[in-house]
């Protein structure tokens, strides 16, 4: 009886940290038809189903977006805040409070966020500003986002260092040196903050972020592989007595996590096995879009941000500091297997049966609980499409269309009678995530 009790608390818990992912498919369904408010109604009604209490940041971010793309936009800047402020404060525990994560898997800690998501939460809260007015608090966005890409580079300098020398005194296999991401600037980041400050009249910032952007697409190529939207030339000169409208469209959805899994062995009878997550695209029905005005002039919108390039380019940051974890936590776990079989082949009798019985009741523990963290966000954009025109001021009616790769519009959204001024910001956005 002893032995099995001591077989269910070792196994157990892996057991219950190897349930399946509840299903996001009745959100997604929504989310993907454009029906936001009913997206949002969706994901509260599943909230206690699809979010555990490690997951605060998902449902943060989570209805922070699709609460955006419904217009909601003083909900969505209360949820992104929340957001902001848990990814701050669960970031801090996951490199303060380890231990938990070396003994099951990294589950059991509160989510910290991706790089990505705490990057592109101030670009949605900008927007989220500027559609209500508060140009200031908009420009204060743009900001923290710059600050926060300059910061990728260093972020896990120090956890790493930590993480290099208990592997060297574990006597564990070494990964190469630190990689951090060639992502040093954001396009659209720094498109936001040039029309912004244009809006504002300060002429000098706006061409210092025309500048940065232009140099992001230089710095990095692996991002970067499409070139600068040809619009922004007209930018920073807009004629006077003429009102630009700008169009920033959003298509598609940012990559999922999926599990790759190695077994190593490390004796004729044990191996230990290895759980890594992997970012992995979700494949968009949009390729091109374009904005007619009524009974005027059509553009074709541009690409200005690969947002899933940029999640997966900054996961090479968090990359190194995964692998040493995961490492470090599966030869702890085939230690322990290696000296109960060693245990029972020393013993005799019962001795022997408990170090055997133990012996595998490690190995299903060490196999059921090595899983890797696939949690992420689910409703960032996947591309970030632009385009402006020069137009007379006055009341226009306009489409955007998103055309699949044949050219089929795949999605229509309508803008009736908006005001375009002269000196002023006339922004607007859609979004289209199939």
């Amino acid at each position: 009886m002893k032995l099995l009790k001591t077989f269910m608390f070792l196994v157990l818990p892996g057991f219950l940290f190897s349930c399946a992912t509840a299903s996001f498919s009745g959100v997604d369904g929504r989310v993907t038809k454009g029906d936001f408010p009913e997206g949002v109604q969706e994901l509260e009604k599943g909230k206690d189903r699809l979010y555990r209490v490690q997951d605060t940041v998902l449902y943060y971010l989570d209805k922070g977006l699709i609460t955006h793309y419904a217009g909601l936009y003083g909900d969505s800047s209360a949820l992104l805040e929340d957001g902001e402020r848990a990814i701050e404060a669960a970031y801090t525990k996951s490199v303060t409070a380890l231990a938990g994560s070396y003994l099951i898997n990294d589950t059991v800690l509160e989510y910290p966020g991706e790089d990505y998501e705490d990057v592109y939460i101030n670009t949605f809260n900008a927007l989220n500003y500027y559609h209500r007015g508060a140009m200031e608090d908009a420009m204060v966005e743009i900001r923290r986002m710059n600050e926060k890409v300059q910061f990728l580079a260093s972020k896990y300098g120090i956890v790493i260092s930590e993480l290099q020398k208990k592997a060297l005194e574990e006597n564990t296999a070494v990964p190469p040196d630190y990689e951090s991401a060639d992502f040093s600037d954001s396009a659209l980041a720094r498109y936001l903050g040039m029309l912004f400050h244009r809006a504002a009249g300060h002429a000098d910032d706006a061409r210092i972020d025309y500048e940065h952007l232009r140099t992001a697409f230089a710095n990095a190529p692996g991002v970067y592989t499409f070139p600068p939207p040809s619009s922004l030339e007209g930018e920073l000169d807009v004629p006077d007595g003429m009102a630009r409208l700008n169009v920033i469209a959003f298509s598609g959805l940012s990559p999922v996590k999926k599990e790759e899994t190695l077994r190593i062995p490390v004796s004729l009878s044990n191996y230990v096995k290895i759980a890594l997550p992997v970012l992995s695209p979700r494949n968009s029905l949009v390729a091109a879009v374009d904005i007619a005005v009524d009974g005027g002039k059509t553009m074709s919108l541009e690409l200005l941000e690969d947002i899933d390039a940029v999640a997966r380019e900054t996961f090479k940051n968090k990359r190194t500091f995964i692998y040493f974890k995961t490492i470090i936590r599966a030869v702890t776990k085939g230690a322990a297997s290696a000296a109960l079989d060693a245990g029972s082949e020393a013993s005799e009798g019962n001795a022997a049966l408990v170090f055997g019985v133990l012996g595998l009741a490690n190995k299903v523990f060490a196999e059921v609980t090595e899983k890797a963290d696939l949690r992420i966000s689910r409703y960032f954009p996947a591309r970030a499409w632009v385009g402006g025109l020069n137009l007379a001021p006055g009341s226009y009616s306009f489409t955007v269309n998103y055309r699949d790769s044949r050219g089929q519009v795949i999605s229509s959204f309508r803008r009736e009678d908006v005001e375009l001024s002269d000196g002023a910001l006339n922004l607007s956005e859609s979004a289209c995530l199939k």
